[in-house]
């Protein structure tokens, strides 16, 4: 529904002011019990208390002279500032009314001829309704893979409900001479055949950056989540192999999700919570970027933790009675921790996991 004007915002007063007091709404899922966040959209106890208090006492209008300018809404790309270059898949998909689709994959060529520094990018698909997600990866010069997960470099990642990926001033991804663009999506069919043609938009740097930035992943592929299990477990713990700079998070389960927590393993042996995202909500995928960039150390032990209810108290649940194991469609799951770091600028991927 749409909440531009007042005629159209009175009749769900009520809803608002319980999605406010529960912080259904904006969404938000970062426990504030750990790590502060540059794109904290969450509500103040103050702002709560107020919509409460004017929806209890009857949401009148207020006086139009007290009014705030009108709101200037984005058009188009959300990026900082209209795109430099656009990308586009090379053909529509069509995406049948039900049924299971493979994850689809198309590949762009850059034709950078000569390296890059993108600053901002945003995928963009043409028909949201039937888009789950989509993964941008760099594919460099001489690499034949067609079909992720790869260990190549990831530039933007879209999910219902995400901004642009804007890197920190002085920092930007490197596109190298020659590269490819391998876009992987998952296609959700929604009871009506559609058809969907991705573009993707970047931003170069101004100047060449401080630090590079690299989008690395933990993840488990091999748990088993018996039926009806309402609090099933998964762990996946690794160390950093070089120094890095932590800018943010994004962690990705499916419809089973119910909680995800990132946490490194201080110098005195005491696990830290870096953030805590729960509840899980699979229909709002967020990243969560640090306020302040968090350096890290050679060696630092980072553990993830997810939890997943398998139970008929799902009300998500596709089939409380089934085992679950890893799998790309919705009914399967997932368990995968991405997240951001800034190294040198002329440390790449290979060049950051060699120890």
């Amino acid at each position: 529904m749409p909440f531009l004007t007042y005629q159209q915002v009175r009749p769900w007063a009520k809803s608002i002011r319980t999605a406010a007091l529960t912080g259904t709404m904006p969404p938000w899922f970062a426990d504030p019990c750990c790590g502060r966040f540059e794109n904290d959209r969450s509500l103040s106890p103050a702002d709560r208390e107020t919509l409460a208090k004017w929806a209890e006492t009857g949401a009148a209008p207020g006086d139009p002279r007290d009014a705030p300018p009108p709101k200037v809404w984005t058009q188009g790309w959300n990026l900082p500032s209209p795109p430099d270059q656009v990308f586009t898949a090379p053909q529509a998909f069509a995406v049948p009314a039900s049924g299971a689709v493979e994850y689809q994959y198309f590949a762009i060529p850059t034709g950078f001829r000569e390296d890059r520094w993108i600053s901002a990018a945003e995928a963009r698909p043409s028909n949201r309704a039937v888009v789950h997600h989509a993964v941008v990866y760099i594919r460099e010069p001489g690499a034949t893979w067609t079909r992720g997960p790869t260990k190549a470099d990831i530039l933007t990642i879209y999910t219902p409900g995400s901004s642009a990926d804007v890197s920190p001033p002085g920092m930007a991804k490197r596109v190298k001479a020659g590269s490819d663009l391998v876009l992987e999506v998952h296609y959700a069919p929604n009871g009506k055949p559609a058809s969907d043609r991705i573009q993707l938009g970047v931003i170069f740097a101004k100047s060449p950056p401080d630090k590079r930035v690299l989008t690395l992943q933990m993840d488990n592929s091999t748990f088993l989540i018996p039926p009806g299990e309402r609090d099933y477990r998964v762990t996946v713990w690794g160390t950093l192999p070089n120094d890095a700079l932590l800018l943010g998070f994004f962690p990705h389960m499916h419809l089973r999700g119910k909680s995800f927590e990132y946490t490194r393993i201080r110098a005195d042996g005491q696990p830290e919570t870096l953030l805590k995202v729960a509840p899980y909500d699979f229909y709002w995928q967020l990243s969560y970027r640090l306020a302040r960039p968090m350096p890290l150390k050679k060696g630092t032990r980072l553990e993830w933790i997810a939890t997943f209810d398998n139970s008929a108290n799902n009300p998500r649940n596709p089939d409380p009675t089934s085992e679950v194991r890893y799998g790309h469609q919705s009914w399967e799951e997932m368990m995968i921790g991405f997240f951001d770091v800034a190294v040198d600028p002329g440390t790449d991927k290979n060049a950051f996991f060699a120890r």
